[in-house]
């Protein structure tokens, strides 16, 4: 038997499609649009981020910025100048009122009296016055008549010496009794003392016609004492009608009708709302190139959106924190160097606006444009 062998099957493979054959081999795929648009965006948002953080440096290099600054006016307090009880408050609160006006009354019956019994005084003087002009004239006349019994004095005496000196020969010659001399002589020692007693008597009345003038200067001083008395009790009087000192607004109204107020007590204050300004505390650092006369733009957190004008005005003479109630002392203990904040003042260019007032107190940001 002839040896068999196994026969082999062979597979060829099978014949490819046509499609297959012609297909042209596979490419890389190209981007889509998303992708291309999300690379754009990002190259834009860097070149955003360039150009914001270039705007960013070169407006801090010329400009100086700071949020601790606030809106300030003048103030001024409502204060009496005499004490007592208050009849009338004639403001309310937030009222709009002009320099002079009244505000509140205070009893002024007390003031009055004052003021009667000073007009009484003074009429008095002035009767004090003319009484002692009307003893002028007396005074001056005693002196007159002094000098006239001087005169008579003088007159008696000659004569009396005259006798002597005719009856002295007389008498040594025994023609005249010595009785009869003696007479003579008696009369004129006499007469020599009436010229004296005339003499003394007129020095008196010229002291007192002096005394007189003396008196009408004193009882005119008087008069002028007791009109300054009448003054200062009709300024008094005045103070019991209390004024606001400037034209403003009504603040903090702290008094009613029928309260006792003391002198110098606060009763109210007004607000300066015309002239309004601001504060700014700038770091020290950032007044290396900041002038009077720059410019300032002011932000109002009260009014966004909106930006007021203005220009530095002046430098304070200390840092804010040597005004505290407990200044820093720097030479004890640790030291912590700080940056001190200087305040600056900046006054408003632009006109007042009546829709967006700006209130004492107001919180602001500025800027100053150190160019």
């Amino acid at each position: 038997m002839a040896d068999t062998q196994p026969l082999k099957l062979t597979t060829s493979p099978a014949p490819e499609p046509e499609e297959q054959r012609s297909a042209p081999p596979p490419h890389r795929r190209r981007p889509g649009i998303g992708a291309l648009v999300g690379r754009t965006a990002g190259v834009l948002a860097l070149l955003a981020a360039a150009a914001w953080g270039v705007h960013t440096v070169h407006f801090y290099l010329h400009n100086a910025v700071t949020d601790d600054a606030q809106v300030e006016a003048r103030i001024a307090p409502v204060l009496p100048k005499v004490s007592g009880y208050v009849t009338a408050v004639l403001v309310d609160d937030n009222q709009k009122v002009t320099a002079g006006q009244p505000v509140v009354r205070i009893d002024d019956r007390e003031l009055k009296t004052k003021v009667d019994t000073a007009q009484a005084a003074v009429e008095n003087a002035t009767a004090a016055v003319s009484v002692a002009h009307a003893a002028v004239p007396a005074a001056n006349a005693a002196v007159a008549v002094a000098q006239a019994h001087l005169a008579a004095a003088k007159v008696a005496f000659e004569k009396a010496k005259g006798d002597v000196e005719k009856l002295s020969p007389l008498v040594k010659k025994e023609e005249v009794s010595r009785q009869q001399y003696d007479a003579v002589v008696a009369a004129r020692d006499a007469a020599a003392a009436q010229v004296e007693a005339a003499a003394a008597q007129i020095e008196s009345a010229r002291a007192q016609a002096q005394s007189a003038l003396r008196q009408v200067s004193a009882a005119e001083a008087q008069v002028a004492q007791r009109k300054a008395s009448l003054a200062e009790a009709e300024l008094q009087l005045s103070y019991a009608v209390v004024a606001a000192p400037m034209t403003g607004l009504v603040s903090k109204k702290n008094v009613e009708v029928g309260q006792f107020v003391q002198m110098g007590q606060p009763l109210l204050a007004v607000v300066d709302d015309a002239t309004p300004w601001v504060v700014a505390n700038f770091k020290e650092t950032q007044l290396r190139k900041m002038r009077a006369g720059q410019e300032v733009e002011v932000d109002v957190d009260a009014y966004p959106g909106r930006s007021f004008h203005g220009k530095v005005d002046s430098f304070s003479g200390a840092t804010g924190a040597k005004f505290a109630l407990l200044p820093p002392d720097n030479a004890t203990g640790n030291f912590v160097k700080v940056v001190q904040r200087v305040p600056v003042k900046i006054v408003l260019t632009d006109p007042p606006d009546p829709r967006r007032p700006l209130r004492a107190g107001m919180s602001v940001n500025a800027v100053v444009h150190l160019d």
